[in-house]
């Protein structure tokens, strides 16, 4: 396909003002520290998500013109690129054809992106696991966890859709629901307008809380240090509001008859840059003579740091990484960009008789939907073995 001089012109501008206004859009980011570039941001990350996956193809090309060009200087010969006939009549080269097959590729990455937003943003998925405990006592034997995570209030633009989520994760009647942090992008009034809705999140052995990175309003240009500090007070505040038993690295034992389990929550702690308030050793005081111990901690690599092989809780619980709201999942194939800074990314993980469950998230940040990693809500079933 071939453009006039002035369809060309156009779009060389639209070429050169997407990189021009990604980079001035990084540079609000900064300046503004966070006060509402997340959405233009995570769209310019977008578009230039759909260019790598144009890129690919076109790098296909580039690699065989490199050969060619070897062949050429070494054989003193003339490569006669191949002609194939497109459905119009018109003669194409192999590397128009490999060009349009980019932008092609480019083209749908976008519209899968578009649908990402207007489908996938409050697909909820129900994900059943069943979690073996070898010393979980009988009457725990069988009870049903649901699990919700990375709730991100200050996202959401649907609440009829939002309900629904509440709805699906209420219609399966959990015995006990922990909430694994995230409950606002950054102020805690973002949980004005959905308070109602989530205020009906119940279960007969109680919702139990933690909070997650975004909750401490590190991410927010505040007037002063004080302002922050009433934010996350009245963020605490919003939990029992809701009814919800928030464990600021703490413990709750739960009992069944004569038998009892330790449920334990601590602050986010985070490997890397993120924030590391929680206190492990604090919340486990006084589990000793607990048969099983479930921990709730927002970020997956607490696990692997704090964890795996360094205590005796039984299983661990978080959420964070949204499985970046991007990926594949076909069958036992699964594939995120989350899984290159994330070990533990989504799903369920075992080593030495200890797990943990990563939640892929109720809402979503920054780029307002999902592609292929669709909104999480857990059902864990406990089991004797």
């Amino acid at each position: 396909m071939r453009f006039s001089p002035g369809v060309r012109k156009w779009i060389k501008m639209v070429y050169w003002t997407i990189p021009a206004l990604f980079l001035l859009t990084i540079l609000m980011a900064f300046i503004l520290s966070g006060k509402g570039t997340y959405p233009f941001l995570l769209a310019f990350i977008m578009l230039y998500l759909s260019k790598f996956a144009g890129i690919g193809v076109l790098f296909f090309e580039d690699i065989t013109r490199f050969f060619r060009l070897i062949y050429q200087k070494t054989k003193k010969l003339l490569v006669t690129v191949p002609k194939e006939k497109s459905l119009d009549g018109e003669k194409i080269t192999r590397s128009a054809f490999i060009s349009q097959t980019a932008l092609a590729v480019t083209g749908l990455h976008v519209g899968a992106f578009g649908w990402g937003i207007v489908s996938g943003a409050h697909d909820y998925r129900i994900h059943r696991v069943q979690l073996p405990l070898k010393n979980l006592p009988p009457a725990f034997d069988g009870l049903v966890i649901g699990q919700i995570s990375d709730i991100h209030s200050g996202s959401f633009y649907k609440k009829v859709a939002v309900q629904g989520g509440v709805d699906l994760l209420m219609m399966n009647k959990p015995d006990m629901v922990f909430f694994t942090g995230d409950l606002v992008n950054n102020e805690a009034k973002e949980l004005n307008d959905y308070f109602d809705v989530f205020k009906q999140i119940k279960a007969p052995l109680g919702v139990y809380s933690v909070t997650g990175n975004h909750d401490y309003g590190d991410y927010f240009n505040w007037g002063s240090e004080d302002e922050k500090r009433r934010n996350f007070e009245k963020l605490i505040a919003g939990h029992k509001e809701l009814g919800w038993n928030l464990l600021m690295d703490e413990h709750r034992k739960i009992k069944i008859g004569n038998e009892s389990i330790g449920v334990l929550g601590i602050q986010n702690w985070g490997a890397g840059g993120f924030i590391k308030a929680g206190d492990l050793e604090k919340a486990m005081k006084d589990t000793e003579d607990l048969p099983v111990r479930l921990l709730l901690s927002h970020d997956p690599s607490h696990w692997r740091e704090q964890v795996l092989s360094k205590t005796n809780i039984d299983a661990a619980f978080s959420g964070h990484t949204h499985g970046m709201q991007y990926g594949v999942e076909l069958g036992g194939f699964r594939f995120s960009p989350a899984q290159l800074r994330y070990p533990e990314w989504a799903g369920l993980y075992t080593e030495n008789n200890q797990h943990l469950y990563v939640n892929r998230g109720f809402g979503y940040l920054g780029y307002p939907g999902r592609v292929g990693i669709l909104p999480e809500l857990t059902l864990i079933e406990l089991k004797k073995v």
